[in-house]
């Protein structure tokens, strides 16, 4: 039975987590002539947050996904290296800079990894590494670099909310969540972060996930573990249709719950991935939710169809497509979008064959039947799609198989978000 609780990556056993405010996309850190100050902690722990550390009190089963576009962040390739013996201590990350396509780029991620290391005693090659902001401008790393130490300072079993705090950028909500589950008589949890709003549409996970847990687990299981989630849960999320350059997911593994080491897709095996599906599921969906300039989130399920994929591949284009996202905004029951996307989803179905209904805390309206519209109270439909979480079921009647995704609407506000991101 899994049982959600509070601490987020600090719920687990061994994990601590701080964030504080460095200055990496303002310069507060620097003076004049480039000489860097050294402000007060006070000045670390007031105005947004912009550096995250995640740290486990003994070495960690790692694993990690990262994003299929051709253009990666410097971050992901110092990550990658890191991560190829499997294990890990902690996770260091900044908002206000991608350190993607920037000068020094690979330079600037390996610093950041000495400071973490710096400031407790551990080797660069013990962090992953993680950045999201603005392309193509330099980091600040000298500002990261003054703050490493504050940051360490308030490190905390508390410290999962300013973390989360931290890796923001145009989110307006943070993400996060833990659960606790039992294998083999000892109490597992796992927990997780995530920051994502805009330039969503991952091909492996979110912007940016950091996962922990106390779970005995081998580090081969571990990674099969999330690559038979993510696919379900980040990979079925879409915003505006675009895949960023520095999509990570990572997962931490301590063993500290004490329960016996899952070696093998056993039962053990079988309950862990529950949990973290669980929490990846939720974050997931609190992306969606949170998406630039979102009123609403919106649900696409896809039932009765021949596969899971081509369920997905419908599914996906349903939440994806601008006219629908628009229509929702609305609140325009416009079901003919609807059909439409699943018409050049490149999946396999039977126009003649699909049910359409939307449906939200207020109730369900079925407004297409065996691909023919039916007539519907339009006032209704309107109240039902203004709940600021909707629906969209549809049956094609081929199959036993479904899949659902997640999406939100397109309204001015996207727009206005992202003609001024850079400044």
């Amino acid at each position: 039975m899994l049982n959600q609780i509070s601490g987020g990556v600090c719920a687990a056993k061994g994990f601590r987590a701080a964030g504080v405010r460095c200055g990496v996309k303002s310069g507060m850190s620097l003076g004049d002539g480039n000489q860097p100050i050294v402000p007060s902690m006070k000045d670390y722990l007031s105005g947004k947050f912009d550096l995250a550390m995640i740290l486990s009190d003994c070495e960690c089963a790692a694993a990690a996904v990262y994003t299929m576009n051709r253009v990666k962040a410097a971050p992901l390739y110092v990550t990658m290296g890191n991560l190829e013996d499997g294990v890990c201590r902690g996770i260091v990350a900044n908002s206000g800079n991608a350190n993607a396509c920037a000068p020094n780029g690979h330079e600037n991620a390996e610093r950041m990894c000495a400071a973490a290391a710096g400031a407790t005693g551990l080797k660069p090659t013990d962090f992953v590494v993680a950045s999201t902001g603005v392309i193509g401008q330099e980091l600040n790393i000298a500002a990261i670099e003054k703050g490493m130490g504050p940051l360490v300072e308030q490190l905390s079993t508390d410290g999962s909310d300013a973390a989360a705090n931290a890796v923001m950028t145009t989110d307006t909500k943070k993400k996060e969540i833990a659960v606790t589950l039992t294998i083999g008589g000892k109490t597992v949890t796992v927990g997780g972060i995530a920051k994502g709003s805009g330039m969503i549409h991952p091909n492996m996970g979110t912007m940016l996930c950091f996962i922990t847990t106390d779970c005995a687990i081998a580090h081969d299981l571990l990674q099969d573990a999330l690559h038979e989630i993510v696919p379900r849960t980040f990979n079925r999320v879409t915003v505006d249709g675009d895949t960023s350059t520095n999509d990570m997911c990572v997962v931490l593994a301590n063993g500290m719950a004490g329960n016996p080491l899952i070696e093998w897709k056993d039962d053990g095996y079988t309950l862990f991935c529950q949990a973290l599906y669980q929490v990846c599921e939720h974050l997931a969906r609190s992306i969606a939710a949170d998406g630039e300039g979102a009123s609403r989130l919106i649900t696409c399920t896809v039932r009765d169809a021949r596969s899971e994929e081509s369920a997905e591949r419908l599914a996906k284009a349903v939440v994806g497509s601008s006219l629908v996202k628009a229509a929702l905004y609305g609140a325009d029951a416009n079901w003919g979008r609807v059909i439409c996307a699943m018409g050049y989803s490149k999946a396999p179905f039977r126009p003649e064959y699909v049910d359409i209904s939307f449906a939200s805390a207020l109730g369900e309206i079925k407004v297409c039947e065996k691909g023919v519209g039916l007539p519907f109270d339009e006032d209704f439909a309107k109240r039902v799609l203004t709940q600021d979480a909707v629906t969209i079921d549809v049956s094609v009647h081929e199959g036993d198989e479904s899949a659902t995704c997640w999406g939100c609407d397109l309204t001015y506000d996207y727009v206005k978000i992202n003609g001024d991101y850079r400044s």
